[in-house]
C-alpha cells in the first residue's frame, strides 16, 4: 500500500526482536491507542466464533481500526445521515487503516504475503464479504456495540449528533452482521443499549 505522505510510523520493538511475536509486537503497538480495548475485544470475539483463526485474521482484528490512532488526515464520519449512507467514509476509513497497518507490518519485518493478506482483511472490516471477511465484520460488530456502550451519550455530549443517532449506529452495527452465531452473541448487548434508549 506505500507510504503515501505519512511520516515514519515508531515500530512496538525493534524489528527482528525474537522475544516476542507479531501478535504480540502488535498488542504493544496499539496499546496508546484510545480505543485499543475494541481491537483487543475483536480478537477476542473472533476466536469465540472461529478458535482457530488464522494469524492473518487475528493481527487484522487488533489492527483494524489504527488510522483513527493518527488522526491528522483521518477522514471524518457524516454523523448527520444513517449509518448505512455514509459509506464512502467507511471505505476512507479502511483503506487507511490497511496502509497504515501494512507499512506497520513492513517495518516489523513481515512477510509480504502476510501484510497482503491483512490488508485484503482490514480493506473488508466494514462490508464483509468472503468468509473470512464475514469473521472479522461480524467480530468487529459485536465488540463495537460491548465497548461502546457510552456512545450515543458522548457524542450528544460533545454535540456531535442526537442521542437517538448514537443509538442508531449500535443498531446498524448489530443488522449489518451476517454470521448467524455472532448475531446470537450480540443480540444481549445489543439489547443493552436499547435498554439505554428506553
Amino acid at each position: 500500500m506505500g507510504n503515501r505522505g505519512r511520516a515514519d510510523l515508531p515500530l512496538a520493538v525493534q524489528a527482528g526482536d525474537g522475544a516476542l511475536t507479531l501478535e504480540e509486537r502488535a498488542e504493544v503497538w496499539i496499546e496508546p491507542y484510545w480505543n485499543a480495548e475494541h481491537l483487543r475485544r475483536t480478537r477476542d470475539w473472533l476466536l469465540e466464533l472461529e478458535p482457530d483463526a488464522s494469524e492473518a485474521l487475528r493481527l487484522a482484528a487488533l489492527t483494524h481500526d489504527m488510522e483513527r490512532h493518527f488522526p491528522e488526515g483521518s477522514p471524518q464520519q457524516n454523523l448527520a445521515v444513517p449509518p448505512e449512507g455514509d459509506m464512502e467514509y467507511r471505505r476512507l476509513h479502511s483503506e487507511r487503516s490497511a496502509a497504515i497497518v501494512g507499512d506497520w507490518l513492513r517495518g516489523e519485518g513481515a512477510d509480504e504475503g502476510l501484510v497482503a493478506e491483512i490488508e485484503r482483511l482490514i480493506l473488508a472490516h466494514e462490508v464483509g464479504g468472503a468468509q473470512d471477511e464475514d469473521l472479522l465484520h461480524a467480530a468487529d460488530s459485536i465488540s463495537f456495540i460491548e465497548t461502546n456502550v457510552d456512545l450515543p451519550a458522548r457524542w450528544a455530549a460533545e454535540g456531535k449528533c442526537t442521542f437517538e443517532r448514537g443509538v442508531d449506529q449500535h443498531r446498524w452495527m448489530y443488522e449489518r452482521i451476517r454470521v448467524p452465531r455472532a448475531r446470537e452473541l450480540a443480540r444481549p448487548l445489543y439489547e443493552r443499549i436499547l435498554g439505554l434508549a428506553a
